[in-house]
This record gives C-alpha cells, structure tokens and sequence, in this order.
C-alpha cells in the first residue's frame, strides 16, 4: 500500500481564523471560551461556548455569493483555502485524481432553523436557494467545485467522529490508489437557538457559566461537561510519491486508522469499543503501543468520557500508559463536533513539527479515575514521533487515527 503524507493545514476556530493563530493560542495555553455572544443564552443552563468571532469570509467568497451559502459551507471553504495555499496544492493536471470528503455532526443548521421559521412563523416560502445551501454535502460539493477536485467527493455524518472518519476515508482512498489527494477534513457551526436548547436538556455541556475560560475541564475531578465550539479544519492528504515528485512540504504521515462501533447505546460509550479502535489503529501502524509517545485524547471533560477513555488507553497501552502523554485540546478550542477530528489533528500535527505537546488547560484537579500524565496547564516542550488521535460519538462511532514524523 502507498503512504499518505499530510502537506497542507487550514483551521478556523474559536482560539484563531488561520493556523498561525491556533499555534501561538496553543503554544501559550490560550483557550477560546466565553459567553455565548451569537445568540441570548441567558434561559438556559448552558451560557459558554468556543464560537468563531469576527470572522471575514470576504477573501474566500464575493460578499454577493455569501448569502448563497451556509456559514458551514463558509467555514470550510475558509479553512480549505488556506490549506490549499499551505501545500502548494493544485489539481489542474489531475482533478479526476483528487477528491474531497468532510465531515459535519449537525449540518448546515442555520439554514434549515431559517427555513422552518419562514414558513412556520413569517408565512412565506424559502428563498430557492435554501435547498443547495441546507444540504449536508453542499460544503463537500463547494470544495469540490472551487478546486477542481473531481474524484470520490463525500460528506460524512457520524457525529463527534465525522470529520476522524474524513481523515480515515481519505487516506484508504489514497492507500489503496482509488485517488491520489483529498481535501480531508470536517466543519460545524455553533448551534442555533432551538438545537443549542435541545443539547441544553441533555445535561452534557459546562454550566460553569461564571468562568467561561475555565469551563472546558477535561480529567479534572470537578468537570461538568464539555463546550460547544464551532470551526473547521481541512487537511491535504497526498499520496508520498505526488508530494515529493512535487517537492511539497510534508507534516507527516497517516500511518493508521482504527474504526469501531460500540452496538450497544445511542449516547453512552463503552469500553470496548475504544479499546477495539485503538488497537486497529495500532495493527495497522504496524507499531507497537510502546512506540507511541502521544494521545490527542477524545477528552469531553463530561463525566462519564473521561474515566471511561482513561481505563481504554490502560487497556491498550498496558505498563506503557503510564509513560504516555495525553493532552485534551478541546480545553482551548471547545468542542466542535463534526469538525473536533480533523482539528484535533491539525493540533497534534502542529505539536509534532513545533517540538510540544498541547496542554490540557484547566486541570488543576485531576480525577483519580483519570491518572495518566494529562499534560496540566501549560504545554510541554517535548518532541514525539508517533502520536494518536482519538475521536469518539453518539451513535456508538469511534475512530483512532496513527501520525508518524516523517
């Protein structure tokens, strides 16, 4: 099989709207949570979020074409460009060679709360555009269109482990030589007010609403659940013969990809299945746990997460998970669904280049049941070769993905 190499990164998050700014954000233990500004919270229990704030699409897309879009078609197109331009990428001489596959848990959720409020409220039918901006694909399909990518093109939905399984699908493709590039990644939008309440009334995101910058607390024994973010993050995947023939730059390489279901709750994960991603991840590495030296942790800092991820690394790693680091960026970044793979990526990535590894912000507290070296509060100048990135979700959806040095 052929290797897949990493040669081009684009983020847009709450912590910062280009990759520049997500490294200095982490190499300084910044996080990007603050009370929710787009929308009145003040009902709900909930009141802190990680949204993208001031955010200007007008270099990526004509201030006219804008309304024609979603702002998760925005987001991702923002994070592709610079992707694109970070690797240098084109596909002018192979387009039927290059493809596109994202990720999204919620969707273009704007648009749809949008159109059920014209015609349910206001009386009046949607803009005909509403069909091409609300549907799941439309940001896949966009990426698609504006760089000529004209292979496999897909949208993948499986919650907080869409845009993992992006990542995953897309160096298969390559691998297996169904394709030779991808823009690989995933993209959310912070809810709306209606989807936003309904994750209220599942008690699983931070109500500590009186220190926003502290709420996201993964592994700490006082963590009260997770923060709702928002972002995209694009990866350039490439095949190591197109990169080097190309003279790219390289981040590194995608070395493995575990996927597994849990078939057993809607929203409550189990051991097992973790455990049984991490070791696919593993075998198909072709490494062994001792080699691994880093783990950009699911981590929710919801209760039932945390200890239970904790007890799956022991389980893998045996003796050696005691050596591990694991850090959880979701402490600066907040969660970001659909997109929390391919940015959790980007961050470790980021760190295997730049020799540290990410903190986990806030953890002042460790949890007894979370008794690993969690990197607490200020990253970790340390350099590391092998890294995995784990990524879990409703639905019983799990994906590890391997990163190599290259």
């Amino acid at each position: 099989m052929r290797r897949v190499v990493v040669t081009g990164l684009g983020v847009i998050c709450s912590v910062g709207h280009d990759v520049p700014q997500l490294l200095a954000a982490l190499t300084e233990g910044r996080s990007g949570t603050a009370t929710i500004a787009s929308l009145d919270p003040s009902w709900l229990n909930t009141q802190v979020g990680a949204e993208v704030r001031n955010a200007s699409f007008d270099h990526v897309v004509p201030r006219p074409e804008q309304r024609h879009l979603d702002r998760q078609s925005l987001l991702a197109i923002h994070a592709a460009q610079q992707a694109v331009d970070d690797a240098g990428f084109t596909s002018a001489e192979d387009g039927p060679r290059c493809g596109v596959i994202l990720g999204t848990g919620m969707g273009p959720v704007e648009t749809i709360d949008g159109a059920i409020r014209e015609v349910h409220i206001d009386k009046r039918k949607p803009r005909p555009t509403t069909i091409p901006r609300c549907m799941f694909n439309a940001a896949s399909g966009q990426l698609s269109i504006r760089f000529g990518c004209k292979g496999p093109s897909q949208t993948i939905v499986t919650a907080c482990a869409s845009s993992a399984h992006a990542l995953g699908q897309a160096a298969n493709f390559i691998r297996h030589g169904t394709a030779d590039a991808f823009l690989a990644g995933g993209t959310e939008v912070f809810p709306t007010l209606s989807l936003l309440a309904a994750w209220d009334t599942l008690r699983v995101m931070s109500t500590s609403n009186d220190r926003p910058e502290a709420a996201s607390r993964p592994f700490n024994r006082d963590r009260d659940g997770f923060v709702m973010g928002e972002g995209s993050a694009v990866l350039v995947l490439e095949s190591e013969e197109r990169a080097t023939a190309r003279g790219a730059r390289i981040y590194g390489e995608i070395i493995g990809v575990g996927l597994s279901s849990d078939a057993h709750h809607i929203t409550q994960p189990q051991v097992g299945g973790l455990v049984q991603a991490m070791s696919l991840a593993l075998a198909d590495a072709q490494v062994a746990p001792e080699d691994v030296q880093y783990i950009n942790a699911h981590g929710t800092a919801t209760p039932i997460n945390d200890p239970l991820e904790t007890e799956a690394i022991k389980q893998v790693y045996g003796d050696h998970a005691r050596r591990l680091m694991v850090s959880s960026t979701k402490s600066a970044h907040g969660h970001t669904i659909g997109a929390a793979g391919a940015l959790e990526a980007t961050a470790t990535l980021l760190g295997m280049n730049h020799g540290f590894v990410p903190a986990t912000l806030n953890l002042t507290d460790p949890d007894p049941a979370c008794d690993l070296d969690c990197v607490p509060l200020t990253p970790r100048a340390e350099r590391f070769d092998v890294a995995m990135s784990n990524s879990f979700a409703f639905g019983g959806h799990n994906v590890s993905l391997v990163f190599r040095r290259y």
